[in-house]
């Protein structure tokens, strides 16, 4: 038996971020079912996911036997120099008017979306990645007022996953350091619609 040593890339920076509306609701008020256009932006500074859930010890004869996980979903805070507004407006149920104004507090009830995001890693490896059963939670509304000199200002959303099959599973992503890696896949295919399956990731790299 031999040791064989591996040097994985290192992260270096987030890349662009995708978001795409279902276009229907069913009886869960989630079809799976998209619309035609996925909105790209390349406004990232920041995404940290974490958990929501319990993880829970099962004792039996005086030691750990088994260890029960529950995971109800993940929450996406994503910290960007910029938002589209009509796409903010819609994901948290604001009424917007024809005329153009925008209201805001009602419980209007939000639609779900597919959230798609892009690791990049060195040496030109990456993640891409799609949760596509979310809902937005909330957007930081904080603005400082300008200095002589320049200072960034920021917003920060928060997006919520949830499990999307019966597997629970809450996200579908590919790694091209994985030996598995589907040749002939690019940035474009992967992020033109959700992918929900297998099924779906074979038409992406078909580019039907």
């Amino acid at each position: 038996m031999s040791i064989k040593t591996v040097k994985p890339a290192i992260i270096e920076t987030v890349g662009a971020q995708y978001l795409c509306f279902t276009s229907e609701e069913d009886s869960t008020g989630f079809s799976g079912q998209y619309e035609e256009d996925v909105e790209k932006t390349e406004t990232v500074k920041k995404v940290k996911v974490s958990t929501n859930g319990s993880s829970e010890d099962v004792n039996a004869s005086g030691k750990v036997y088994d260890t029960d996980n529950t995971s109800a979903s993940k929450d996406i805070e994503v910290e960007v120099i910029a938002f589209p507004a009509d796409t903010i407006a819609k994901a948290l149920g604001r009424n917007v008017d024809t005329g153009g104004l925008i209201s805001d507090g009602a419980d209007r009830g939000k639609p779900y979306f597919a959230y798609g995001k892009v690791v990049k890693k060195k040496h030109g490896q990456f993640v891409w990645e799609w949760y596509p059963k979310c809902m937005m939670l909330e957007i930081s509304d904080e603005t400082s007022t300008k200095e002589e000199k320049f200072s960034e200002q920021t917003l920060t959303v928060t997006i919520r996953a949830y499990a999307f099959n019966e597997d629970g599973d809450f996200r579908n992503y590919v790694d091209s350091e994985s030996k598995n890696f589907p040749k002939g896949l690019t940035e474009e295919k992967f992020f033109a619609k959700p992918i929900l399956t297998p099924e779906d990731l074979k038409t992406a790299i078909g580019g039907e």
